[in-house]
């Protein structure tokens, strides 16, 4: 405990730091075991760089930027790629006796260690920061990390024969399949594929097997996205590598299964749920990406400008229940966890029931679903409403029973948080109904419906303006204010070439009104529910779709495309 200590004289004599801040860290050090200066710089103390500046000096060892560095060929082929990926390492220096490679966490002696025996040469040690341990990797070894082929030629001849001839045979010994599953080029490819997914910014992972090929899809920003795939004689053991991982029966193929990966890259954790099921030529994968930070958004972050106002007045009512709708991946859970963040605060009770839970909110009581324990969310809410909760999430409806229990809670005093699978804002309303809630106690309790999707954004480093294509220009014309100028994606480096980067929202928000309720009592459709918000000024998905494109954050082929309802 003493190099943290002296860490904190350190920075407090460079005045990096101040004395209250100091006495905090070391606090939270005693409480949680964490390193100290990555509480000071979680905390935002200090920035990254000065730390590992005093760090270095600490030890008596050089800072280094390798990313700004100019290193020879040679120099960086002295630590092969997989080993500077994962002992996050890069060469900067070398002579006969020793490698100098510069890390983020001259702390991690063990690893250090083992790098040495691997390289059979002595490791110096040089002190940077995580951001430029990235950015070099992405600079020197780029190619070989993000490259099937490039992959593979790193594996001997003999290793791909062995896992082919054994991948191909139906194996019904355990101990072979897991021996099959740990092989070293196996690891290798599955973690490759994993990196590479969380590098591109992928939601999920596709692995799809064909008669004579395998296809191999990330899902970037809504969109799915071919990319080499492996071959297909080891699709196999790759499988069985994967199963392994979430904790799934490797020996069971004909049924369908769930695991889930705990995965840390560098100072990201994530949550990999995984999903198995047999096909006509073997069993597809997909794998959801949970990154814990990307669901921490501010409601002024989900590009809502418009409505934020609006929207803000009305979860701070005391009670009610308010909606918000869309389909599987428009971000409504990032937008309700974006909402519990700002409510959060000691004078609220917030509790939630998921299914998962995704996310942890420090201060929300999360209650994860259990339909396999008969726990499902009509049984957590009759539950939650006996703990004195302020706030309640209900994950979503999807039946009559949670609807009735939503629509009390919502009736008792409380505010309630849900979600539907609905395609704009005024069907909420004929949903619930539809569902058989009595139509007095929907348009008594919905207080409001936040509709959402998700497009992408122009990528900001490579946006450049167009004129339009024939069909655009037809679509131009129907518009009473159409933009200026165009713009979009040329393709990049920082956006992998696709032209877009990151994700925005469009929103559509009907508050309820006197004449909405009116027109809910009296059962009316839902296109007349959305004439009547239009009229008392309700902006439509699509018409928040045109003031985006017209700000140059998308484009217009992507409004029409999750807009066309």
């Amino acid at each position: 405990m003493t190099i943290p200590v002296y860490l904190g004289e350190l920075l407090l004599r460079k005045e990096l730091i101040t004395p209250e801040q100091l006495h905090y860290a070391l606090a939270k050090q005693n409480e949680t075991g964490e390193f100290l200066g990555e509480i000071m710089v979680r905390e935002e103390f200090l920035p990254e760089k000065a730390l590992k500046q005093a760090l270095a000096e600490q030890l008596g060892l050089p800072f280094v930027e390798p990313a700004g560095m100019d290193l020879a060929l040679e120099l960086i082929e002295s630590i092969s790629p997989q080993q500077a990926q994962e002992y996050r390492v890069v060469p900067v220096a070398k002579n006969r006796e020793a490698i100098t490679v510069a890390c983020a966490n001259p702390m991690a002696l063990s690893l250090l260690d083992k790098l040495k025996r691997e390289t059979g040469v002595t490791i110096k040690l040089a002190v940077t920061t995580e951001e430029q341990i990235d950015r070099a990797l992405e600079k020197y070894y780029h190619e070989r990390l993000h490259n099937v082929s490039a992959i593979l030629e790193d594996i001997s001849e003999k290793d791909l024969a062995h896992l082919a001839i054994e991948s191909g045979a139906e194996i019904t010994d355990l101990d072979a399949v897991r021996s099959l599953a740990n092989e070293a080029p196996i690891i290798r490819l599955v973690n490759f594929f994993l990196t590479e997914g969380v590098r591109l910014g992928a939601s999920d992972i596709h692995l799809e097997p064909f008669e004579n090929e395998v296809k191999l899809r990330y899902r970037i920003d809504g969109v799915l996205y071919e990319r080499t795939p492996p071959p297909r004689n080891l699709y196999p053991a790759l499988i069985s590598r994967i199963k392994l991982m979430a904790g799934m029966d490797i020996t069971e193929k004909r049924l369908p299964q769930d695991g889930r990966i705990r995965l840390r890259l560098t100072t990201q954790e994530l949550d990999l749920r995984v999903a198995v099921a047999p096909t006509l030529h073997g069993e597809e994968v997909v794998i959801r990406i949970l990154n814990r930070q990307s669901l921490l958004l501010d409601l002024d972050e989900l590009g809502m400008e418009a409505i934020l106002e609006r929207f803000e007045s009305l979860i701070n009512l005391s009670n009610g229940m308010i909606l918000v709708t869309g389909p599987t991946g428009s971000g409504k859970t990032t937008t309700l966890y974006a909402v519990l963040s700002r409510l959060n605060r000691p004078e609220r009770k917030i509790i939630t029931i998921e299914d998962p839970v995704e996310y942890e909110l420090p201060g929300v009581n999360q209650i994860p679903v259990s339909p396999k324990l008969n726990f499902g969310f009509p049984q957590a809410l009759r539950t939650i409403v006996r703990h004195d909760p302020d706030v309640i999430l209900v994950g979503e409806i999807r039946d009559l029973e949670t609807a009735e229990m939503a629509v009390q809670s919502a009736l008792t005093g409380h505010l309630v948080f849900s979600t539907l699978h609905t395609n704009d804002a005024a069907t909420a309303f004929t949903r619930l109904v539809d569902m058989k809630v009595e139509e007095y106690l929907v348009a008594s309790t919905v207080r409001g419906v936040l509709a959402q999707r998700l497009v992408r954004r122009i990528c900001p480093y490579c946006r450049v303006e167009y004129q339009p294509t024939p069909k655009e220009e037809k679509v131009l014309a129907m518009l009473a204010s159409p933009p200026s100028v165009l713009y979009h994606g040329a393709g990049c480096e920082r956006c992998n070439n696709i032209g877009y980067r990151g994700q925005i929202g469009l929103f559509e928000l009907l508050v309820t009104s006197p004449a909405i309720e009116t027109l809910v009592m009296k059962r009316a459709n839902s296109a007349q529910i959305r004439a009547c918000a239009v009229e008392e000024g309700m902006e439509t998905l699509r018409e928040d779709g045109w003031k985006k494109v017209r700000a140059g954050l998308t484009t217009i082929a992507e409004v029409l495309r999750v807009t066309q309802n």
